[in-house]
């Protein structure tokens, strides 16, 4: 019996990728050599994900990216012979699913009757469950980009954030106009319409990190993914984008707190895409940058010195940078009504107390720190939260 399944995984074509599954190969070695150790091996493996051989093997075959799901991304006609193989191998995974651990320890040759460690199953429809991720494909996704919504990128890979920043809109305050103008732009990317770079400048601690990683979190059900790039990273932005291509979902890539030199060899890069290369932006994806510089560039007085025959028209192009950006929206520090409009905005989601004593305090606060900013509002909530606590 173990035998059947072991050839019928051994046989699997449009989900072979499943195979290269840790716990999918301890499976494998299981059925082919049924024995105590092997046993153990593939149930602590399991263990991992929880205690259903059902809801695991869903889950992997629901993120597996394969061409079947490729070209259904991309509207291409698929042959009937694939459709047949997608059918009977979802058919087999969901016999596969239901194996009991009862019947496996039944083949392994043991003086323990009963073993040490089981596994549950379930009666679900993997077929339906599979049909059911097919019709969501464009706001779900496929693969890693059906788990995870924030990447990186890393030696030539998108690598998923585990545990990504958790910032909500909700939590957000002051700013309603700036950041609604970023919310429009990626409602516009979400509904395939044109949606410009976005370049979101002002003074630190005014929530423009916090801003963009909001809105991914509140639009990620309606397929809005991000991809996180450094400064050094902008030689690599061709590379991410030719990732993405094709793909149904929406994607931000963010560059944040960004700002360059004169003679920065990524400024050519980031200006190559802002204005339209071969690597020019698709329409699946928009680039919002974060900046504590209107122009982006550091202009120095000793910029102005050298030997550059044609210098004022150097500095035009530096500062230009930012001109490239299709939408840019300020962030500038808050006066004393919206900064109090922030702390007690912020109180209220604390449970705390508004008070007169409790503003004089944040504008003393902010007095000793950098100044008014929602981030020191921030700071100083979570202060007194803490003294409360």
């Amino acid at each position: 019996m173990l035998k059947e399944y072991a050839e019928g995984l051994q046989s699997l074509a449009v989900f072979r990728g499943i195979l290269q599954n840790e716990t999918i190969s301890k499976l494998l070695t299981l059925l082919e050599s049924p024995s105590a150790e092997h046993y153990g091996s593939f149930v602590g493996s399991l263990y991992n994900h929880g205690d259903s051989l059902t809801d695991f093997i869903i889950e992997t075959v629901t993120e597996d990216e394969n061409p079947y799901l490729k070209n259904l991304a991309g509207f291409k006609e698929i042959p009937e012979s694939i459709d047949s193989a997608v059918r009977k191998e979802l058919d087999f995974l969901q016999k596969l699913s239901r194996l009991s651990s009862e019947k496996v320890w039944e083949t392994v040759d043991s003086d323990i009757k009963i073993p040490f460690a089981e596994w549950t199953t379930e009666n679900k429809d993997i077929l339906a469950i599979y049909r059911d991720r097919i019709a969501s494909l464009h706001t779900k996704g496929f693969g890693i980009f059906a788990k995870y919504h924030v990447f990186v990128f890393k030696d030539g890979k998108l690598v998923p954030l585990k545990n990504p920043d958790r910032q909500k809109l909700s939590e957000l305050s002051g700013y309603e106009a700036e950041r609604g103008k970023v919310i429009a732009n990626t409602m516009a990317l979400l509904k395939n319409k044109p949606a410009p770079n976005v370049l979101l400048y002002g003074d630190a601690g005014t929530g423009k990190s916090s801003t963009v990683k909001a809105i991914v979190n509140e639009y990620r059900d309606m397929g809005l993914r991000l991809i996180e790039l450094t400064k050094s990273q902008l030689g690599e932005l061709p590379a991410v984008i030719e990732k993405i291509a094709g793909n149904p979902l929406k994607f931000i890539i963010f560059i944040d707190d960004i700002s360059f030199s004169a003679d920065d060899d990524n400024f050519s890069s980031l200006k190559a895409v802002l204005e339209g290369s071969a690597a020019a932006k698709t329409s699946n994806m928009s680039i919002y940058c974060t900046s504590n510089r209107r122009h982006i560039v550091k202009e120095r007085f000793s910029d102005r010195d050298g030997d550059d025959v044609h210098a004022s028209d150097t500095r035009e192009e530096l500062i230009s940078l930012s001109e490239r950006f299709g939408l840019k929206v300020a962030f500038l520090k808050p006066n004393k009504d919206v900064y109090l409009q922030i702390v007690e905005s912020l109180a209220k989601q604390y449970g705390i107390e508004c008070t007169p004593e409790l503003f004089a305090r944040a504008e003393a606060y902010a007095l000793r720190r950098s100044g008014r900013s929602g981030r020191a509002a921030k700071h100083f909530i979570e202060l007194v939260s803490a003294e409360k606590d």
